[in-house]
């Protein structure tokens, strides 16, 4: 067996942490003695186990990297090695063992201040989002009990005679305000589209598509309205919107008291 093989074998490291018999540990002993390049294996190893648990025990951010690294700049020398002393290869056994388990700990801990540190960035959005609800939720009412704002229901139609909504007008802001819920989820494909009418003639202006319809929890709507607008309807229409309202899909209508 050459040089390479017998390092490759594991028999070294076993040797270091004072895990063979009393005779294979002569054996290696004497074989070491011999040949330069199996005593330098051994101290590297003898380093290596040194330097692992200095590094776990001065920081606790330290990376398997960072001990890579020292190993690559360690300069190995050769020295005159003395007969082995099994008590002392135990103890680096358990140094090992120990710079292990600290190294193990270490990244465990990382770990968990890394589950920690999402968690907490989570329940943080999650608190915000409830904040600006909580805003929005005053906002709302605010506005549905503003005397200047004019309320329009929106009634049924032939194709869904039991949908609902209704626009709350506010011409201060050129916006209105428009509560959805008693419409029914669209179909896959499909999208609610909200128009402002004027009447003579019948003139239908587009306000924009409710693309977060599904997604929309409260199903309230800002939309932006700067018509003379004498009556609000909502279609169901294609994905993206049309430029016309098919009026065969009208779902809800409702006119502007005058």
């Amino acid at each position: 067996m050459d040089n390479k093989e017998y390092i490759a074998s594991g028999i070294l490291e076993l040797y270091v942490a004072g895990s063979l018999s009393e005779k294979e540990n002569e054996e290696v002993s004497a074989l070491i003695q011999e040949n330069p390049e199996l005593l330098a294996e051994v101290i590297s190893i003898e380093k290596a186990i040194v330097q692992l648990t200095a590094a776990a025990k001065k920081d606790a951010t330290y990376s398997f990297n960072d001990i890579k690294n020292q190993l690559k700049d360690t300069e190995t020398k050769v020295i005159t090695f003395p007969k082995p002393n099994r008590k002392q290869y135990i103890g680096w056994a358990a140094a090992f063992i120990l710079g292990s388990t600290l190294l193990l700990s270490v990244l465990q801990n990382n770990s968990l201040k890394e589950q920690l540190s999402a968690e907490k960035q989570q329940l943080e959005e999650q608190i915000n989002k409830s904040s600006n609800s909580l805003a929005d939720a005053e906002k709302l009412i605010e506005v549905f009990r503003d005397k200047d704002i004019i309320s329009i229901p929106l009634a049924g139609q032939t194709v869904s005679p039991t949908s609902y909504a209704k626009v709350y007008w506010d011409k201060k802001t050129n916006s209105i305000y428009l509560d959805a819920k008693g419409l029914p989820e669209p179909p896959e494909g499909k999208v609610y589209q909200v128009w402002s009418l004027t009447l003579d003639p019948l003139t239908p202006t587009s306000l924009g598509v409710l693309d977060t319809f599904t997604a929309d929890v409260n199903k309230i709507f800002t939309i932006s309205n700067a018509n003379q607008s004498e009556a609000f309807g909502i279609t169901l229409e294609p994905a993206g919107g049309s430029l016309s309202p098919n009026l065969e899909q009208l779902y809800t209508l409702g006119a502007v008291a005058s």
